[in-house]
């Protein structure tokens, strides 16, 4: 299917010429068949379309940058996560870009990014691999067909993952980069193959532009109760965003980046992208079930013979993932929005275990641990590390925060105030001991802690306050045995949880300290070691 000549003009416009055959909008059966002829993929028994992303497996945070020039110099937060690239270096990377796909046949997604129509950004992708353009189809919102004969974009998306940067010519870290140029609202991704660039990079741009339409991006699930009642999951990778917020009783609005304006909460996408390591249908049955003809599935290791993917390998990385669009989940909501939430939770998988499983907050603890965005790394996921190492991510999502940490958590902080949801900490990580000695904390305790949470019975018992991360401690919580919901009481050794726990009570007070403008009653809400009075 031949481009249109408008869409071809804008094309030319943007420094693209002779592209050849331009493919724009194919069904999900011709950009499988695509990638399957020009051997970018194969098929797995599910249906869906394996593929591997070569050397780089996750994201790249060090080959990010953002166009700096007079229209966002003083706006954008600069530092190791938005580092600047000159307008000239920005140029001549673009124009040889340019120059590469010449000639080469490429696929075009014409979209939506943000299911609430007053606040959504019309979004344009250009892909070299047909599997991308793919993944793109199902990740962001799909435009009706009436849409897309008059369809202008407002951000432009270009991805050619064989086009590598000059590093000594480019200023950039290595062969990848991924450029935002927010006043020409363009984006450039080269040199890596992993999908979720394309993903972040555009949330990266929305978290640009919301807080100006009085918009808090979040990097959260969301779900819907019966009644109307929001909920939203902030966490960072791993500590169970998507697996929590897939709730057979509740109403999916989306499992990954969200929009709080004055209307309530809305999906900033049309689709999941999750992790699949060690997926199974006991544990993850939305998950399972929803993969199917015309996912995507990354760095999955597939039978050659069978064609079964096996979770559970995690040779190629642990960092497995599938893309599916979201109403390939039973009871998704079907228009991505929901009403101002009222409960909030902050995930973390905190692998010292000594965080208790499940904590109600005040509003200043909420502002601390928000700030915070506490999460930890496991001894032997990375070379060097032997131990649990303490991760803390600004607003759980500090890569994708061009704008100072302080607006997004002065907005969510506003937005608390004005509409009063219940908040809580949970901890989707160890139990009993750190990790190597202590136990990840029973799925099935989590989920029944959610569903205390989201129906108001946690809200309603007795509470003690633990002594150094003054948290509180449900006494009791539905379905879940006490004696697991004070942390200190699960260690055998009380004086080795002690010194634990003081240790990571440390370790917070060390990174808040990199803040300024605190107000003190927050930083008083934080962790205290107890033997440092």
């Amino acid at each position: 299917m031949a481009i249109s000549e408008k869409v071809k003009d804008q094309l030319i416009a943007l420094g693209l010429h002779n592209l050849g055959t331009v493919y724009r909008n194919l069904r999900v059966a011709q950009l499988v068949e695509a990638a399957i002829v020009g051997g970018e993929g194969k098929l797995t028994s599910t249906g869906a379309i394996s593929v591997t992303t070569g050397k780089y497996t996750g994201r790249s945070p060090r080959d990010r940058f953002f166009v700096d020039n007079d229209f966002v110099h003083d706006q954008i937060a600069w530092g190791a996560t938005n580092v600047p690239m000159s307008e000239e270096k920005y140029n001549n990377l673009y124009y040889r870009l340019a120059a590469y796909l010449e000639g080469i046949d490429l696929y075009v997604f014409d979209g939506y990014i943000g299911a609430d129509p007053q606040h959504r950004v019309r979004v344009r992708v250009i892909n070299e691999y047909a599997w991308q353009n793919l993944f793109v189809r199902q990740m962001f919102i799909r435009a009706d067909a009436d849409d897309l004969d008059d369809f202008e974009p407002e951000l432009t998306i270009i991805c050619a993952p064989k086009f590598n940067a000059v590093p000594h010519i480019d200023g950039t870290a290595s062969e990848a980069f991924i450029v935002i140029n927010i006043e020409e609202k363009k984006i450039m991704i080269g040199g890596t193959s992993y999908a979720g660039e394309i993903k972040k990079a555009a949330f990266t741009y929305m978290n640009y532009l919301m807080p100006a339409q009085d918009v808090l991006p979040m990097h959260c699930s969301a779900n819907l109760g019966r009644e109307g009642d929001a909920a939203l999951f902030f966490g960072l990778s791993g500590t169970g965003k998507t697996t929590l917020s897939a709730d057979t009783n509740r109403s999916l609005i989306g499992d990954d980046e969200h929009g709080w304006s004055e209307n309530g909460v809305f999906n900033f996408e049309g689709g999941c992208y999750a992790k699949c390591i060690n997926l199974t249908h006991a544990g993850e049955p939305q998950i399972w079930e929803a993969i199917r003809f015309g996912d995507v599935v990354e760095n999955v290791v597939i039978d050659d013979k069978t064609r079964l993917p096996d979770y559970f390998d995690a040779s190629i990385t642990e960092n497995t993932r599938v893309a599916y669009p979201i109403d390939y989940i039973y009871n998704h909501d079907e228009d991505g929005m929901g009403g101002h939430p009222r409960n909030i939770v902050f995930l973390t998988a905190d692998a010292f275990g000594v965080l208790p499983p499940v904590a109600k907050l005040t509003y200043e603890q909420a502002c601390y641990h928000f700030i915070s965005g506490y999460t930890s790394k496991l001894a032997g996921t990375e070379r060097g590390v032997t131990e649990p190492t303490a991760t803390f991510s600004a607003c759980f999502g500090a890569p994708f925060l061009p704008r100072p940490v302080a607006l997004y958590s002065q907005m969510l902080m506003d937005k608390i105030k004005k509409y009063n949801p219940d908040i809580y900490l949970l901890n989707t990580g160890w139990s009993g001991g750190s990790y190597g000695v202590g136990k990840r904390i029973k799925l099935s305790y989590t989920r029944a802690m959610v569903t205390a949470m989201l129906n108001g019975s946690l809200a309603k018992v007795e509470y003690e306050r633990h002594p150094i991360f003054g948290l509180f401690i449900p006494k009791n919580c539905p379905e879940v045995p006490t004696e697991v919901l004070n942390p200190k009481d699960t260690w055998q050794d009380k004086e080795l949880y002690d010194a634990t726990a003081n240790k990571l009570a440390d370790l917070f007070s060390e990174n808040i300290a990199k803040f300024t403008g605190i107000d003190q009653a927050v930083i008083a809400a934080g962790p205290k070691n107890i033997n440092n009075k």
